[in-house]
């Protein structure tokens, strides 16, 4: 006899529907058949989450806010000059900036083997790159690569107090 493959779910919503669970293994047609009825059936599930869309871009302009804030008063502690870019860009350069360098000391001082005085020339070294979305481009980079990727950062990306460039 073959497992059935049609299962009768009653949800906790209290809408009953019969699901066709052919797609799923044969052994794992019961426990899923479990699973959703210890779900709210689809039709509910998008009635009660419509709403959540509008929740989460609140709740992501909130944490981008705070990232702001805690982006700008670091960028103020350490003495790191303004970024340059478009309107978009410094905001998200700053806390890239923020983000690559705390990680970074975190890997390479705290954890690992870097001195301060190391350190102090690698900082030192991020103060000369002030083109936003050179900042954007790493945020992705290892810990270990920010030295390297420094000293590799060209003229566009440093400012220059040449009116002519």
């Amino acid at each position: 006899m073959a497992v059935k493959t049609i299962w009768p779910i009653d949800h906790t919503c209290g809408h009953h529907a019969d699901r066709d669970l052919s797609d799923r293994p044969a052994d794992r047609r019961a426990g899923f058949a479990e699973w959703l009825a210890r779900q709210e059936c689809t039709d509910c599930w998008r009635a009660s989450n419509e709403g959540n869309e509008q929740d989460k871009a609140a709740w992501l302009k909130a944490k981008r806010a705070e990232e702001q804030t805690a982006s700008e008063a670091w960028s103020e502690q350490y003495r790191m000059p303004p970024l340059e870019g478009t309107e978009r860009a410094v905001p998200w350069g700053v806390r890239c900036r923020h983000q690559i360098l705390t990680n970074a000391y975190t890997a390479l001082v705290t954890e690992g083997t870097t001195s301060e005085a190391e350190w102090a020339e690698i900082e030192e070294n991020a103060r000369t790159v002030t083109r936003a979305g050179w900042w954007i481009d790493q945020r992705s980079s290892e810990p270990e690569d920010l030295a390297e990727l420094l000293m590799a950062a060209t003229g566009a990306d440093r400012p220059t107090e040449n009116p002519f460039v």
